[in-house]
């Protein structure tokens, strides 16, 4: 989990990137902004910069396909930088300059790229520096009304930019350098046109630690019985509910992942293994994000993933059934008289 409220800048420049295929150029900063003239106008680039990523799901590793980090040249930028290697603002320009070599492709606008460096951005429980890279390619108009002396007057901005819509960001964040770094990208960008920011500007694979080996399975398998299961079983919400209740509690439960184990205590079934298998591996292939037979079970993860494992038959619009276990102990069936169906439940006590 990401969360900037503590973080700060420490630097920050803008430059413009122009479209190198339609023979634009472009233009570099050599000053940074000053961060200390208004705060108020800190704190708006601050919401603008990091609230997209609040709620970014994946983290990514910088990769080259030939196996060398150093040849990435955002890995190797920013090593620079973090190594004290290359001022902040030679740092800036380098990333501006290769922005503009891979900005080919015809349709990708041209726009502002902020540059920042940060202190005390918090990743998954711990406090590091960062480097953020920003681009804003849209623009939009806005009103401005504003008192005079006999009412009130309103002008505009034709070509001003919506701080609540950032376009392209990536933020890198400095621990785990020698796996690639932990990185953080977010693209608002549809169409071919969008490839260039993640695939051939940054490079980037999604990480495959531990805490993304669990989540990424935990997210595989809930997609499973949710949406691919019953294309091949006759099963309804409640059973579908209990497949989900059990693999939580063996995430919940189990210090190691154990696939074998996993296959038979909680699906159980083996034509519903192999189906498994088979949507697992088409994750696999596209992206590119191997599942391990056996990892140790990141519980962060799995706390993480347990809001979107639902647990409730909703029945109509005038009862909800919670499913924490024993499905023996609901049935579900349909009168005929009544022309409904209906659950039936067995309990001992009730509080």
């Amino acid at each position: 989990m990401f969360f900037h409220q503590d973080a700060n800048f420490d630097h920050l420049i803008i430059h413009h990137v122009g479209n190198k295929s339609q023979d634009e150029f472009y233009t570099l900063s050599d000053n940074e902004i000053d961060l200390q003239s208004d705060e108020v106008l800190t704190d708006l680039l601050m919401q603008y910069f990091m609230r997209p990523f609040a709620k970014a799901n994946e983290v990514y590793r910088f990769y080259h396909p030939n196996e060398e980090l150093e040849l990435n040249e955002l890995y190797y930028f920013s090593k620079q930088y973090f190594d004290q290697k290359i001022s902040f603002v030679n740092f800036s320009h380098s990333i501006a300059k290769y922005l503009y070599e891979v900005t080919e492709h015809p349709k990708i606008k041209s726009g502002e790229l902020y540059v920042v460096a940060l202190e005390n951005v918090q990743m998954e429980g711990e406090e590091h520096a960062a480097i953020g890279i920003f681009k804003s390619e849209n623009k939009e108009a806005y009103l401005k009304v504003f008192p005079q002396a006999d009412g009130l007057d309103v002008s505009y901005e034709q070509q001003a930019i919506n701080i609540n819509k950032l376009d392209k960001g990536v933020i890198i964040i400095n621990t785990e350098k020698e796996e690639g770094y932990k990185v953080l990208c977010v693209d608002q960008t549809n169409g071919s046109e969008a490839v260039y920011w993640k695939d051939d500007f940054l490079k980037l694979k999604t990480r495959n630690d531990n805490f993304q080996q669990t989540g990424n399975l935990m997210k595989v398998y809930k997609n499973f019985v949710t949406d691919k299961i019953d294309e091949v079983f006759d099963m309804d919400k409640a059973d579908k509910i209990d497949l989900l209740n059990r693999s939580m509690n063996y995430f919940k439960s189990k210090e190691t992942f154990d696939e074998e184990e996993f296959n038979e205590e909680v699906i159980g079934n083996p034509e519903a293994v192999s189906l498994f298998k088979d949507y697992k591996q088409s994750f696999e292939d596209e992206f590119e994000s191997p599942f391990q037979s056996n990892f140790d079970i990141a519980g962060n993860a799995v706390k993480k993933m347990a809001s979107s494992y639902k647990s409730v038959l909703k029945l109509d619009k005038n009862f909800h059934i919670y499913v924490h276990g024993k499905r023996e102990y609901l049935e579900k069936g349909y009168d005929d008289d009544k022309g409904m169906n209906y659950y039936k439940l067995y309990f001992e006590n009730e509080e």
